[in-house]
């Protein structure tokens, strides 16, 4: 009948070792696809599509779990099948997720050896804001993240960053080096020649200030390039 074709796929009629929770019982949380671990923290659909369709749809829509961490609250609860409480439930997930990530970093004193070291350090937090930020990290001789210091947010250029500013907080803790971090919201993080002039910029007055620029390191939404590596501004 035209009604029984138009039924509902549930996860009940899944066989039961394809179902998401059995097979995270089964095999691991590893073994499971992004879609089943969302499947799980949702736990149900909604009228007309079960709760691994519902996953579906939200990576899709929002271009994966990234996506979903960039998405806000609001957008989210908007979202059919969602709503304030399933919102809660994700964003907690992604925000432990993220804590567990770091908190190695934490018992390691936040060491940086690597551009890679200061993208588990920041990028989760600063790749969620839709704004352009820049944050100066301090380190001591010894490569220890002394601070983060969240410095600007809007549009920035080389006119409106003051260079005084970026290394005050380097002066206060008597900082051998900074990292400066800033995001590109529209997800491209090739820099621009005002980036590469501020780069020159800082790295010029660390210089006199015996205050070394270690790096500038520009996020996309899912990537990132240093600038050291590339040679801009650095030479």
């Amino acid at each position: 009948m035209e009604g029984d074709s138009k039924k509902t796929f549930r996860i009940s009629d899944m066989r039961t070792e394809e179902k998401p929770r059995e097979r995270m019982a089964a095999l691991g949380s590893g073994a499971l696809f992004d879609r089943e671990l969302l499947a799980i923290l949702l736990r149900v659909g909604t009228k007309g599509e079960n709760v691994l369709a519902l996953a579906d749809r939200l990576l899709n829509t929002f271009g994966g779990l990234q996506g979903l961490h960039s998405a806000s609250f609001d957008e989210l609860c908007t979202e059919r099948g969602m709503g304030v409480s399933k919102t809660a439930q994700l964003k907690a997930a992604l925000e432990l997720g993220h804590r567990l990530k770091t908190e190695k970093l934490e018992e390691e004193k936040k060491v940086i050896n690597s551009p890679e070291d200061v993208a588990n350090l920041v990028m989760h937090e600063l790749t969620a804001t839709r704004q352009e930020q820049l944050w100066v990290l301090t380190l001591n001789t010894r490569n220890h993240v002394l601070s983060v210091q969240h410095l600007y947010t809007g549009s920035l250029n080389h006119s409106t960053v003051r260079i005084a500013e970026v290394f005050e907080a380097a002066i206060r803790h008597k900082a051998a080096g900074i990292i400066v971090v800033h995001n590109h919201p529209s997800g491209d993080p090739a820099p621009s020649p005002e980036d590469i002039q501020l780069t020159t910029a800082l790295r010029q007055a660390g210089d006199l200030l015996d205050i070394k620029l270690l790096d500038h390191i520009i996020f996309g939404s899912r990537e990132y390039v240093s600038l050291k590596q590339r040679r801009l501004g650095f030479e």
